[in-house]
């Protein structure tokens, strides 16, 4: 892909091979970014894993402690007793056959959804349209639990579930390039820790090859994570 002028620039202003602490790749974030809107921060994996297998797969959830800095839309599919823990807790929408009928209908105007057990098998009838744009409630990723409450209020404080793809690669967020450096740095810190934690037990060898880092249309970092 041709890159552009500004990017071309941006690239410049790192040193070719060279791997930058957290703190230093935060820093040349927040200076090669030549955009007028605020950007997202990125973050990409490549892990040592054979993705074939299931005893190498990596998928799990991590808080971060200052959140993304996106707004994020939470559905719960529960009986009626938990409606109202979860609308308090910052769920747009929260129900049972009712919410079903609503998606059957159409709506999808939420990020993530939230199912209590009982519900899993009443969302069969909806799997069809929840699938295949990754909104079905998984309990790998923590979005089936009995405790909806303490769930919606971690999603919508900025939990995030992350899994490998095909390739053995992790793409993720960790923010704004608009947070101050130092929350910047304790996000990418947990986000690597919860990526190191997980480290499936099949995998031999080294596990994570490299940390880039990036903006919206920012150039790729490289990140050491020896510290």
């Amino acid at each position: 892909m041709k890159k552009s002028k500004s990017l071309r620039a941006a690239y410049e202003k790192l040193e070719e091979g060279k791997l930058y602490s957290p703190s230093e790749a935060i820093k040349l974030m927040k200076k090669t970014s030549t955009v007028k809107f605020d950007p997202t921060a990125e973050v990409h994996f490549n892990l040592g894993i054979n993705p074939k297998h299931a005893d190498q797969q990596v998928r799990s959830t991590v808080s971060l402690p200052h959140g993304t800095g996106k707004k994020v839309r939470v559905a719960v599919f529960c009986g009626d007793d938990k409606v109202k823990a979860a609308k308090s807790a910052g769920a747009i929408e929260a129900g049972g056959d009712d919410l079903i009928q609503k998606v059957s209908g159409g709506w999808l105007d939420f990020d993530v959804a939230v199912a209590t057990p009982p519900m899993m098998k009443e969302l069969a009838k909806i799997a069809r349209i929840l699938g295949p744009k990754g909104l079905m409630p998984n309990p790998k990723a923590g979005t089936v639990t009995e405790d909806v409450e303490k769930t919606v209020s971690e999603l919508a404080a900025g939990r995030l579930e992350f899994r490998n793809d095909k390739n053995g690669l992790v793409h993720t967020i960790f923010g704004k390039l608009s947070f101050d450096e130092k929350k910047l740095i304790e996000n990418l810190e947990a986000m690597i820790k919860a990526i190191q934690d997980i480290r499936p037990t099949g995998v031999k060898g080294v596990y994570i090859k490299s940390v880039t880092v990036t903006s919206t249309m920012g150039p790729g970092i490289k990140v050491s994570i020896s510290e």
